[in-house]
């Protein structure tokens, strides 16, 4: 039995015995007088609650209290959101694996020239991504609040924003791609190579950038399927369009740049249609807000600022690696593609978390918002701890998938240890990272992520200082994960962040 089927069986009770004094002619005490039975108040309040909830339908919750189900609910609904953007993000690196795969045919080269403007490009691009996260976390505010137009409003706002940042990259970054190249010191053969490719690929900056705040849109209004397939279609076109410009038709690497910017061009394209047709069912116009894009751009700097810190942290550890020899800054690169690997689970629950806390404090629900971040830091936990000793498992095995060689094997075997046992750590992490985003607590982010970087430079200055070896910087970067852990769980604990409404 129900507690509801339980409370609905005493007022009938009640109300029976109420029916049975007017029979034999015994006088209802009048409400609010002290004669009143316990039973007979209780009877009234009931009556009230069980209209209320006639008049909302009967699965209808009332603001502040968890939803029916429990856990279960938001097990689905966690789901519901992760699967498809797990599978999204998987497909996003794979643009420019399918590049590597391709162009590895031209030689050393024209591979090197595309691994110097790769990581250019994709430093840009990932310095961006605040355009997905902060419109999640506007549009499912509006979602919460059941405002729908107003909801695609602000996902209109945020497309425009993108794009107006697109252009402005891709006309600063054509003319400037040579001074971004020299700092790799790269050959002169290859960093022409790379100029040409970066040149081209700078041109689908603004196709790019609308991609994520599409993606963002969408993750607002709790579709992340949509992602899903668009990340899909473009892989599949990219490396179809790449092998016909670069091996059919003998474009070199410009080949490459080219197929990239279409399938970017293409699948900016179908999110537009998607939000667009979206905007013209709710009578939605087209033209920019400066409000909305000037909030928009203010969520996005703070949130520009904790991906700065975030990307000075990994940067630095990358150079302390390369001073430590060869054999260390290799293995310090394979850890670190399976850390990146291992958080793309993390980074999905993350995404999840943006949409369900921004539509469930958008609604004024602040105990659901806490029952859904409780139960996605337990999805958190249990993930890390499953990709934990999943690790430890393939651990012997990982060195050979890159065929490192007997120096390389030995410093990675040792780091993965330390990856396998931060995974819980990043689990929390990206958990509340993601919850957070999605309550547009962006200021308190970005000081946190300043704090943690100050916390894990000392530490990694020690490791310089003393020179310990490469497990001693993975030490350091433990520190820099357990202080983001201390500053997102403080503040996740408190209700600062608590801010409902849309």
């Amino acid at each position: 039995m129900t507690c509801e089927n339980f409370i609905h069986r005493l007022w009938m009770k009640e109300s029976r015995a109420t029916r049975r004094n007017a029979a034999a002619g015994r006088r209802r005490p009048s409400r609010g007088t002290r004669g009143d039975t316990w039973g007979q108040r209780a009877h009234r309040a009931i009556n009230r609650w069980m209209r209320a909830r006639r008049a909302t339908g009967h699965n209808a919750r009332v603001p502040g209290t968890a939803p029916k189900g429990g856990g279960r609910v938001h097990d689905r609904e966690i789901l519901r959101l992760a699967i498809p953007a797990f599978g999204a993000l998987v497909a996003e690196p794979l643009f420019l694996l399918a590049d590597y795969a391709i162009v590895g045919r031209l030689g050393t080269v024209a591979l090197g020239a595309l691994g110097v403007a790769g990581t250019v490009l994709t430093t840009l691009v990932n310095l961006c991504v605040f355009l997905a996260y902060a419109t999640t976390a506007q549009v499912a505010r509006r979602i919460g609040a059941g405002d729908r137009r107003e909801a695609l409003r602000w996902g209109i706002d945020g497309l425009w924003l993108a794009a107006a940042i697109g252009i402005v990259l891709a006309v600063l970054g054509v003319p400037f791609a040579p001074a971004l190249v020299e700092p790799f010191g790269a050959s002169p053969e290859l960093a022409a190579e790379a100029v040409t490719y970066l040149r081209i690929s700078l041109l689908g900056t603004p196709a790019m950038l609308l991609v994520l705040a599409g993606t963002g849109v969408l993750r607002g209004l709790q579709d992340t399927v949509t992602p899903l397939v668009v990340s899909i279609a473009g892989f599949t076109l990219n490396a179809a369009l790449n092998a016909w410009f670069v091996l059919g038709l003998g474009w070199g690497i410009a080949g490459s740049a080219w197929g990239t910017v279409i399938a970017q061009v293409l699948s900016a394209a179908a999110y537009l249609v998607v939000v667009l047709r979206g905007a013209r069912r709710e009578g939605v116009p087209l033209r920019p807000r400066l409000a909305g894009v000037r909030t928009s751009g203010a969520a996005g700097l703070a949130l520009f600022i904790r991906t700065v810190g975030l990307r000075v942290v990994l940067a630095v550890a990358t150079a302390v690696a390369a001073r430590m020899g060869d054999a260390q800054v290799a293995a310090h690169g394979i850890a670190f593609q399976v850390w990146t690997l291992l958080a793309y689970a993390h980074d999905a629950i993350a995404i999840a978390g943006q949409a369900i806390t921004g539509r469930a404090l958008g609604a004024g629900d602040v105990a659901a918002t806490r029952a859904a971040t409780a139960r996605m830091v337990t999805w958190g936990i249990g993930t890390g701890v499953v990709l934990g000793i999943a690790v430890c498992v393939a651990r012997p095995w990982i060195p050979g998938l890159f065929d490192a060689d007997a120096a390389v094997t030995q410093e990675l075997l040792a780091v993965l240890w330390l990856v396998a046992l931060l995974q819980p750590v990043a689990g929390v992490v990206f958990v509340l990272d993601g919850v957070l985003i999605g309550a547009g607590d962006q200021r308190f982010l970005a000081y946190a992520q300043i704090a943690a970087a100050l916390a894990f430079l000392p530490a990694v200055l020690l490791v310089v200082v003393l020179g310990t070896g490469l497990v001693s910087l993975w030490l350091a970067l433990g520190i820099w994960m357990i202080a983001r852990l201390i500053a997102l769980s403080a503040r996740a604990r408190g209700t600062a962040w608590l801010v409902t409404g849309a």
